[in-house]
């Protein structure tokens, strides 16, 4: 059966970087798909979760059919805008998956994020200390990892401090990887936050919190597998 042709808006986590999903969009349009990848201004403490949803409601427009695909702290994000415009797919990937009115602050006690990092990394024989080798490139070719020193910014402190102002869930079908061997977030975490916050199962993909950047083929065609 022919899959659909989608278009896809695909969302950054901490920092904004649009780079961040190269890989994934080379893949997705090879398959023939549109493909959006935002860059927002995650360095400028002028702009925060409501300028970050504005970009996705700007770039979903009167589109129709659209899949919405948020990584990391991007999970605050995605919900305010799917509440605001036509989605027909909302997927999460290592994401952070807040409550109506949760900060992205608030988010990582209220979760046990921390505990829950330290205790997978007690057990996996690698430091608590976060470094970037260790929890984010750990997986990522090193070609690719040292193309992205030039796309790498910093988040500012607003954002970390601005509610998710949604009032409930958008009503729109969301699903949720997890990647196996994301260290930051890890597997067991993020599959209980899943369950807890939107009553589902998270679905396994390869690779570490940097998926797309490690194994964007198999994230893709797990995308591709969701679509209508």
């Amino acid at each position: 059966m022919e899959v659909r042709k989608s278009m896809f808006v695909l969302v950054p986590g901490a920092g904004g970087s649009a780079w961040y999903w190269h890989r994934v969009a080379s893949a997705l349009r090879s398959r023939g798909h549109e493909v959006i990848a935002l860059d927002l201004p995650g360095a400028d403490e002028s702009s925060g979760l409501p300028e970050y949803a504005d970009a996705v409601v700007a770039a979903v427009g009167d589109r129709r059919g659209v899949v919405v695909v948020a990584q990391s702290m991007g999970g605050f994000t995605a919900p305010m805008a799917c509440a605001r415009t036509s989605v027909e797919l909302l997927v999460l990937v290592n994401a952070m998956i807040p409550l109506p009115g949760e900060t992205p602050g608030q988010w990582w006690g209220n979760t046990g994020s921390e505990q829950a990092r330290i205790a997978a990394a007690e057990a996996g024989g690698y430091t608590a200390e976060i470094d970037l080798d260790t929890y984010f490139l750990h997986d990522v070719p090193a070609e690719v990892a040292a193309a992205g020193a030039d796309h790498q910014g910093p988040e500012a402190d607003i954002a970390f401090n601005q509610p998710c102002d949604i009032r409930t869930w958008p009503d729109v079908t969301t699903h949720v990887f997890a990647a196996a061997d994301d260290r930051f977030f890890p597997l067991e975490f993020q599959r209980r936050v899943a369950r807890d916050r939107l009553g589902v199962e998270a679905e396994t993909i390869p690779g570490g919190h940097l998926a797309a950047l490690s194994h964007p083929v198999p994230l893709v065609d797990r995308l591709i597998a969701h679509l209508p």
